[in-house]
């Protein structure tokens, strides 16, 4: 008999709607139900691409014995993170702090008023490596609540004021933070894969881009050397799919080889516009290619029919991990036929595999190191592994596939919308410009309720919950990318509207950094400030850029306070962990900079945009118009009848206005 999931809004929860276990979602009901049955909630939370999550649900979720004890003894609700990331980050707190750490899946026990008092991630169904299994934590927690329930409120009590504490105030990092804290992201360099720290390795994008911006400050002479092998490291390895493009979630060893095979689309848009913005600072175009790859992924894997992307591929097919992606020797060898020598030693194949007796394909050598040992020319290397690609694709193409999650995430589609429009802007590609317009329009045609608030996800054509921080702050950065890309007055608009709305709904009357949650969203047991990027940007650091584009926009120095405020707030974060705050390093040293006002006007305007696109400029606020009617402050009293200028300021003083791409270029590079 299905449950109460059976009409939820998340493809997560309704995996879950044929389960013995009586779910609830989110919400007072069960709670009110705990409360008239006087036992404990059970709180499961987890995401669609998350393998130990289906693990665990296959293990006890499907078993009739556990949902039998889970039934009698609990409330049970099931939680997408994706969707209520509010809920999610509260109980993670309550999980760190009980153990140590955190991850997917969350099990939390709460009281009827919503306290945890107990918690953990995965619990399997029998004991193993000195974990115990769910059955007897289950009886254990039962026991507890029962005989001893003094000693639980009491945990719940302790627990619930130790999450409900913020960040003491601070100051605007100065250039020293900013170099104490890339000194110590250096020291945690893997010499010899690159990225940061052992395994497991995620890439890390929101540190990526703090080395990008540092590049070429005198300190930081470590920045470019260790992007260009990280970079190249992981777009070689086998965390990048080699067959149709896009990045696995993270890799379960140092050398970027074996991926967690999950794909999701926060992690492939911003590497898009991290492998793009690294051609231009390492001045290696060879990057373009993963960008594009990665772009044509998104387009013809997670892209839904009516405009969004959808949130995730999983990493498991017809119940094994990684099947979908990975080849038995022979039939590579069977596939590529006549190209097969080559392809095997570009992609690093072998008879004995290196997953499970299978390949999972990685750029073992490059095509002139092929091409020398077999003495080819490197042009009929690239044609065989084109070939080969094609066929391998075409093979994959007959597979069944992982489950997508098919729910579109406002700011994971507002980090697609800020890549797609950059990597149009930068390559001259077109085809970018549409793709970034069309998500657009479905999330603020889609995905905003009928007083223009906008909410957080869509699947199946609904959508709910109302959005956090940081959907507003990635839609709205999302939206000036795609304005600052092609002068469409309508991107600059929802962009400022969406950026002064995230003030009124989520500002504190104290400032500093902002709620996650809006005023007018539910209230949880505390009401969290998100400031660490976990694993895309921070919704504060995200918000403190969008702040920080509409203060240069409109000359407003209130709203580049508010922006000092949230990256203040982050201060402490900036000292002791900053890994943790990569893409608020980053708004930091931009803002530190000083940021840099264009705006261009005249029949031309374009192509003298153009040239403020040829390099990487994330302290620009740029501001592009063909005609004298554009209602940005930027651009007011700039028309010169049948001229062609652009205007550099910064901190609101400009200098003389320039007319060819050349003293553009030189202005911008000053």
């Amino acid at each position: 008999m299905p449950n109460r999931l059976v009409d939820a809004t998340s493809p997560y929860l309704r995996q879950h709607a044929d389960n013995p276990v009586d779910w609830w979602e989110w919400g007072d009901a069960p709670f009110e139900e705990a409360r008239r049955r006087d036992v404990p909630v059970l709180l499961s939370v987890g995401y669609s691409a998350c393998h130990w999550c289906h693990v665990m649900a296959h293990e006890s979720f499907e078993d009739e014995e556990t949902a039998r004890i889970m039934n009698r003894d609990y409330v049970n609700v099931k939680v997408d993170r994706e969707e209520r990331p509010d809920v999610d980050a509260v109980y993670m707190e309550a999980v760190q702090a009980l153990t140590g750490r955190g991850g997917w899946p969350m099990t939390v026990w709460l009281t009827p008023d919503r306290e945890p008092f107990f918690a953990g991630t995965y619990f399997p169904k029998e004991d193993r490596h000195g974990i115990a299994s769910f059955a007897r934590v289950l009886a254990s927690v039962t026991r507890a609540w029962v005989d001893d329930r003094e000693s639980v409120t009491s945990q719940a009590g302790r627990l619930t004021e130790a999450i409900d504490r913020d960040l003491p105030p601070g100051e605007l990092p100065s250039e020293d933070d900013l170099r104490a804290a890339y000194e110590r992201l250096i020291a945690s360099v893997d010499p010899i894969n690159g990225g940061f720290g052992n395994a497991p390795k995620f890439p890390q994008a929101p540190v990526l881009e703090f080395l990008l911006r540092v590049a070429d400050r005198p300190w930081a002479a470590r920045a470019k050397p260790v992007l260009r092998q990280t970079l190249i490291k992981m777009a070689r390895g086998g965390i990048y799919d080699h067959v149709i493009g896009g990045f696995a979630r993270y890799s379960v060893d140092e050398a970027w080889l074996v991926p967690h095979f999950e794909k999701m689309l926060y992690d492939n848009a911003q590497l898009a516009r991290i492998y793009l913005r690294a051609g231009q600072v390492l001045d290696d175009p060879s990057l373009w290619t993963v960008t594009d790859e990665i772009i044509g992924y998104m387009n013809g894997h997670l892209r839904d029919p009516a405009g969004g992307f959808h949130a995730a591929q999983d990493a498991d097919s017809e119940g094994e991990e990684g099947r979908f992606a990975v080849f038995d020797y022979h039939e590579f060898v069977a596939l590529t036929g006549e190209d097969a020598e080559i392809a095997e030693r570009v992609f690093g194949v072998t008879h004995q595999g290196n997953f499970e007796g299978k390949n999972i394909l990685h750029r073992s050598r490059s095509h002139a190191e092929v091409a020398e040992a077999m003495g080819l020319e490197v042009s009929a290397v690239d044609d065989a592994v084109a070939r080969s690609i094609d066929r391998l694709a075409a093979a994959r193409r007959e597979r069944i596939p992982p489950a997508l999650d098919d729910k579109v995430v406002t700011s994971w589609n507002g980090l697609a919308i800020r890549a797609l429009a950059e990597a149009g802007a930068v390559l001259g590609n077109e085809e970018h410009l549409i793709g970034a317009r069309q998500s657009a329009r479905f999330i603020l045609g889609n995905l905003t309720d009928a007083d223009g608030r906008l909410l957080r996800s869509w699947s199946q054509g609904r959508a709910t919950t109302k959005a956090f921080l940081e959907d507003y702050g990635a839609m709205a950065t999302g939206l000036f990318a795609l304005y600052q890309a092609t002068g469409e007055i309508e991107w600059y608009e929802a962009a400022a509207r969406l950026t002064r709305e995230a003030v009124e709904l989520f500002g504190d009357a104290a400032g500093g950094a902002m709620f996650s949650t809006g005023a007018d969203a539910e209230r949880l047991i505390t009401r969290k400030k998100d400031q660490m990027d976990n694993p895309l940007p921070s919704g504060n650091s995200l918000i403190a850029e969008a702040l920080t584009f509409l203060a240069a926009y409109e000359g407003d120095g209130s709203l580049s306070d508010l922006a000092d405020g949230v990256i203040a707030a982050g201060s402490l974060l900036v000292e002791r962990y900053p890994s943790s705050v990569g893409h608020l390093l980053a708004v930091a040293t931009s803002k530190l900079a000083g940021v840099r006002e264009v705006a261009i006007v005249g029949p031309s305007a374009h192509q003298l945009a153009d040239a403020a696109w040829a390099g990487f400029h994330p302290d620009l606020a740029l501001a592009v118009s063909q005609t004298a009617a554009a209602p940005i402050p930027l651009l007011e009293g700039r028309w010169s009848e049948g001229a062609t200028l652009a205007y550099v300021c910064r901190n609101f003083a400009c200098e003389r206005p320039v007319s060819t791409v050349e003293q553009l270029i030189d202005s911008l590079t000053r």
